[in-house]
């Protein structure tokens, strides 16, 4: 992946921070299909559509703001994970990027596990009928509520993340009458180059056991003692929003050395190795996503050269892709409200949205891509800022970008790649309503989960 500023282009440039800018495109109408999700074209009158419907049409039937889900494109690339991987390995969608029923049963259809990480995710998943024995159960503070519910109803796995952890699911197993597979969630010690935020592999963060001082081979040696437990492999995960896999190589070497020390420790090899998600999505056309077959080979060939030089069997090999699969399938559809340009900096264009439907600009700095969707312009490029609606400065949807200069209240523009991380860290900020998710195919469209209502916001309020 390479991201670059272009330091050249854009009218009044010398008062932006470098790297938050790009030079204007050379066409304004064009969609980058590293970006937008796959049927996401223009039709004959230069409205934009997806899955066969214009915006315009969806913005009048769902209102704005939405996210709006390319639903064969979401099921292609669940497939193209399966198959990328095969047979011998599994792939578990990590919920906590996007989860609701629908997506559930798109999941099972499709093949594809499923992980959660906490009660309501769980409980989703179950209610929407995904087989429990498919389902990984994740969470640094997992409770005995939700270790008691996952293993009643026979999760596959439960990822262990402490040593108190690995007594509580014990106890809770036993006195279930069962013995809980389990894996440990090991830190690596690897810098993932990426946002501090979402890096989870160093050791000063509150995920995992650390393989440093020995602390994860102590884990295992509790965790083999108890009766409750199957331990069934180690996991690992690096970060987020990760473009190559020299980090995984690095996690790989280090994980497969303590498969090693177990089977010389205590005469056993541990059947599975999970080496998590975090592999990133293109925001901006500047950013150069691996394909799914070229990550499982390169994912596969480290696993197997390590294996090979420590003398191990190679375990079965697990992934979990959540950003990858879901966020590329969505947009989210704006109508614009206010446009100000403020001479000699840049243009303010306000939307019915913001950081109540997509914090990540300004929790992670992220960078997002834009376009005007309900017709086409010729207008010259305008440097412009998105921003949302609501009473905060870092109100940020897209930091900066080129919009016609020509954009006008009334106009739609839509973000793309926000399938992942928006909908399911939305709020109520300001008591905003979150938004619908519509998934559109094959010329249909229908909500998967409804906009919020004053009604549903009132209800909780007992006054």
């Amino acid at each position: 992946m390479s991201r670059s500023a272009h330091p050249a282009g854009p009218r009044h440039a010398d008062v932006l921070p470098e790297g938050h800018y790009t030079a204007p495109p050379t066409d304004l109408n064009a969609l980058d299909p590293r970006v937008w999700a796959r049927t996401v074209g223009r039709d004959a009158d230069g409205v934009v559509t997806v899955g066969g419907v214009d915006v315009k049409t969806l913005a009048e039937e769902f209102g704005t703001p939405g996210y709006f889900l390319d639903e064969n494109d979401f099921r292609a690339r669940c497939r193209a994970w399966r198959e990328a991987f095969g047979a011998d390995a599994d792939v578990f969608y990590a919920g906590k990027a996007f989860l609701c029923r629908a997506v559930v049963r798109w999941l099972n259809e499709e093949g594809l596990n499923l992980d959660v990480c906490s009660a309501g995710e769980l409980a989703t998943a179950l209610g929407a009928g995904m087989p429990a024995e498919r389902i990984a159960l994740h969470g640094n503070n997992k409770s005995e509520a939700e270790i008691r519910r996952a293993v009643e109803a026979g999760v596959g796995r439960i990822v262990l993340d402490s040593f108190q952890e690995i007594v509580r699911v014990a106890h809770i197993a036993e006195r279930l009458g069962k013995r809980q597979r389990v894996q440990i969630r090991v830190t690596v010690g690897v810098e993932a180059h990426t946002h501090e935020f979402i890096a989870t592999a160093h050791e000063d963060q509150k995920f995992g056991i650390p393989l440093a001082g020995g602390l994860a081979a102590e884990a295992v040696r509790r965790a083999l003692k108890l009766d409750g437990l199957e331990l069934i492999g180690v996991h690992s995960h690096i970060g987020s929003q990760i473009f190559d896999t020299s980090g995984f190589e690095v996690a790989a070497h280090r994980v497969v050395g303590l498969l090693k020390e177990i089977r010389d420790e205590h005469g056993i090899e541990l059947p599975e190795i999970d080496l998590g998600g975090g592999l990133g999505i293109a925001y901006t056309s500047e950013d150069d996503p691996s394909e799914p077959h070229q990550i499982a080979k390169a994912l596969r060939d480290i696993v197997h050269r390590e294996c090979e030089a420590a003398g191990l069997e190679v375990p079965r090999l697990s992934v979990e892709p959540g950003r990858a699969i879901a966020g590329p399938t969505t947009f989210t559809l704006y109508e614009v409200g206010t446009v100000k340009e403020l001479p000699a900096l840049r243009t303010y264009v306000s939307v019915d949205g913001g950081m109540s439907d997509n914090i990540r600009t300004a929790l992670y700095d992220a960078e997002y891509s834009v376009a005007l969707v309900s017709r086409i312009s010729t207008a010259e490029p305008m440097l412009s800022r998105v921003v949302g609606k609501h009473c905060e400065s870092g109100d940020i949807v897209v930091r900066d970008a080129f919009l016609p200069a020509d954009l006008a209240p009334g106009d739609l523009i839509a973000v793309p790649a926000t399938g992942a991380y928006c909908r399911s860290m939305a709020s109520n900020y300001n008591h905003a309503l979150r938004p619908p998710v519509v998934a559109v195919k094959d010329g249909q469209a229908r909500e998967i989960v409804r906009r919020e209502t004053e009604e549903d916001l009132l209800r909780l309020d007992v006054g």
